[in-house]
């Protein structure tokens, strides 16, 4: 193999946790190849524009279509997202064509005075960015304040431990990787809040007609997380959902059954639909639209329509960007 390419270039974020998963990407490429492996550092719409909630920028791939553009162009031969930053619809010529084994999809709680959802006194302060979260969180706890929370995760998590908010929410996965898994307080269970599509898993993108990188991919690639990823991302497709709008999905293996979890849930937290599929994991599509049908069939397009509507004059007190 190492006589095809001289050295390899994966194209990133610049993020202390998009770096930790290109590091992570690129020791594992390493090992398999024997080349070296450089990390190109790519700023993003998404990480250029910080005065402005991400829905009102509009459009899609704000993480990713930078990184896409020079993949395209061959000035870097592979791209290291956060699954649930990626678009489901990719550009044309370019594929996610690994995802390395998924860490916890679960949302987490980091607060300095050791609250749990349950234990949160009335009226307290609730980080958050998420509609996702917003709306499970205003259903299980309509007696909170939803609080905006900005920068990066570091920043974030201090917000909670120093009490300017009592409580934030982030999913667990960066925060494990960050090796900062003694600041959770509490791990939230899937029963309670439903995570987003892709939480936990890293994907590779590549151009599709690059039959080394092709090659690479399919040895560093857990199928059983592809799988499970594959059917989420039938439901955020579907139902044409984003990061601007609360749609929860995640999938897992049980016993041979594909089984996924997921939610439509208005902001305010008045209406959370829930729908349970199960199938064969030789079929994640099929898996997915099953559940994506049981959702429509509850009424979740009109929930998302009223979104969707209302996020041209969003809530102040949420900046409905993308996770982390």
């Amino acid at each position: 193999m190492a006589a095809e390419r001289t050295r390899l270039t994966i194209g990133t974020r610049g993020s202390k946790l998009a770096l930790w998963q290109s590091n992570y990407i690129r020791s594992r490429i390493e090992a398999l190849t024997g080349l070296e492996v450089d990390i190109k550092i790519i700023k993003t719409t998404g990480d250029k524009i910080l005065d402005v909630p991400l829905a009102k920028v509009g459009g899609k791939g704000l993480f990713t279509k930078e990184i896409e553009v020079e993949l395209e162009a061959g000035t870097v031969d592979l791209a290291v997202h956060s699954m649930k930053d990626v678009p489901t619809e990719l550009p044309a010529g370019l594929v996610i064509a690994a995802m390395p084994e998924r860490v916890d999809p679960r949302d987490a709680i980091v607060s300095g005075a050791g609250y749990t959802l349950d234990s949160m006194p009335v009226g307290a302060r609730v980080g958050t960015s998420s509609l996702r979260r917003v709306a499970q969180v205003r259903s299980l706890r309509p007696d909170v304040e939803i609080v905006d929370v900005r920068g990066n995760l570091d920043t974030r998590m201090r917000k909670a431990e120093t009490g300017e908010v009592d409580v934030v929410i982030l999913a667990a996965a960066g925060i494990t990787r960050m090796g900062w898994a003694d600041r959770i307080t509490h791990y939230i269970p899937g029963v309670e809040m439903v995570s987003a599509v892709g939480q936990g898993a890293i994907g590779i993108e590549i151009r599709e007609d690059d039959e080394f990188m092709q090659d690479v991919c399919a040895r560093i690639a857990d199928p059983a997380t592809m799988t499970c990823v594959t059917a989420e991302r039938v439901v955020m497709r579907t139902l044409e959902g984003g990061c601007q709008v609360p749609i929860g999905a995640y999938a897992r293996l049980a016993d041979g059954v594909l089984v996924m979890d997921g939610i439509v849930g208005s902001v305010d937290g008045s209406t959370i639909l829930r729908a349970r599929a199960e199938g064969d994991p030789s079929d994640p599509a099929g898996v997915g639209h099953a559940l994506v049908n049981d959702l429509l069939a509850q009424g979740a397009a009109d929930i998302l329509a009223a979104v969707r509507d209302a996020s041209v004059t969003p809530d102040p007190a949420v900046d409905p960007k993308l996770e982390t």
